[in-house]
């Protein structure tokens, strides 16, 4: 069998699977794939990294189970951590984050990872958040006030399974002003912003203002996939409060539910025992690793575990994933190994169920020959 073969095949009957956080999500020919992409503000870090690889290899083991993915990544290019980063730049707005996501984009061709089927960016889509604004207020969920529009959010803590205090220092970190005494209740999040110096503003029914984050996401997904998605991915620090008010937001605006049939949340990158950031001081840049270290090397570094575990990262993990990648292209490489349909099987099932690759590896690296090139072939490894 061939990785022609392989990416190409279809079940007999029934359709197919995949299983993600240990739940099976049946799918026909297409999988509905909706990923949070970059706010572009700085230069990307292994971090940010690490979650549109393994976004990537869920993309290629779709393909090896014989669904195709449209894959959808977003630009957040309307936030206020860019607004601050433009004005330290003395640069607008809309060209600092056109330049960042170049930067980006550069980054992104260097791992390899291939550009998603749809790219929207959240100013093209204000117009889009207008009209969600005024639906979901028209319908209750949300509230006109004082120029802005806010989505009642009380009950996506419950949903999102925290308690309160934890839910309010996330609000906080996120942005979610949940001091605002504006609002209702803490938890109501803003759907339409109203203006404020040194934002950029755009006219709406309810006067000058942009689009809340939350709401962002939510017009791209729709616009783009209708009321519902099969798989919504982003990173792991973005379940509370992002993707819980994007998927009550939606569901609330659409009547569909579930938003989201699965949730494809990548494990956090840490450095020094605390998740990776430029604010913490602990950030490796994709580019400087790059330099070092050809692009497989990074790659299985980042998808060499269970996709859903934080991860610490240390210089020595690249010397790993560096030996393991010899050991695959080694046993790519020999003769008169016992490849047969069974063992390319095997890793089929082994990646179906929640992405195990390090098992598939093993299976690749033990039996040699077209299991090894295959599974290469397969992970964007050679």
């Amino acid at each position: 069998m061939t990785f022609e073969s392989m990416t190409r095949w279809r079940p007999a009957t029934g359709g197919t699977a995949i299983t993600l956080g240990g739940r099976a999500t049946a799918l026909l020919d297409r999988a509905r794939v909706y990923t949070c992409g970059i706010t572009p503000y700085d230069t990307m870090h292994l971090g940010h990294a690490a979650t549109f690889v393994w976004v990537d290899t869920l993309r290629r083991v779709l393909r090896v189970l014989g669904v195709e993915p449209v894959l959808c990544r977003n630009v957040t290019d309307v936030d206020d951590v860019i607004d601050a980063a433009a004005r330290t730049a003395g640069v607008r707005y809309d060209h600092y984050a056109a330049f960042q996501e170049f930067r980006f984009d550069e980054d992104m061709a260097a791992l390899r990872v291939p550009m998603p089927d749809h790219e929207p960016r959240a100013h093209r889509y204000v117009d889009a958040v207008i009209r969600l604004a005024g639906a979901l207020a028209e319908s209750g969920a949300a509230y006109v006030r004082d120029g802005g529009v806010y989505f009642r959010g009380r009950h996506v803590v419950a949903r999102a399974q925290l308690d309160e205090g934890e839910a309010l220092e996330l609000a906080r970190e996120y942005g979610g002003r949940p001091d605002d005494d504006t609002k209702d209740d803490p938890f109501d999040v803003a759907v339409w912003q109203p203006a404020e110096p040194g934002h950029p503003t755009w006219d709406s029914p309810w006067g000058p203002g942009r689009p809340g984050w939350h709401a962002e996401c939510v017009a791209m997904s729709v616009s783009t996939f209708g009321p519902c998605v099969d798989i919504h991915a982003g990173g792991a620090d973005l379940r509370f409060p992002h993707h819980a008010y994007h998927s009550a937001m939606a569901e609330a605006y659409a009547g569909v539910s579930p938003y989201a049939r699965a949730w494809f949340h990548v494990g956090t990158v840490l450095a020094d025992g605390e998740k990776m950031s430029k604010s913490r001081g602990n950030d490796v840049l994709v580019r400087d690793l790059l330099r070092d270290h050809p692009a497989p090397v990074v790659r299985l570094a980042i998808i060499d575990r269970p996709w859903a575990q934080p991860w610490e990262y240390a210089p020595g993990v690249l010397n790993v994933a560096a030996a393991r990648l010899e050991d695959l292209h080694q046993a790519a490489g020999r003769r008169g190994g016992h490849t047969d349909d069974t063992d390319i099987e095997h890793m089929r099932r082994l990646l179906g169920d929640d992405l195990d690759v390090p098992a598939a590896l093993d299976v690749a690296i033990e039996r040699g020959g077209t299991a090894a090139r295959v599974l290469t072939a397969a992970l964007g490894l050679s």
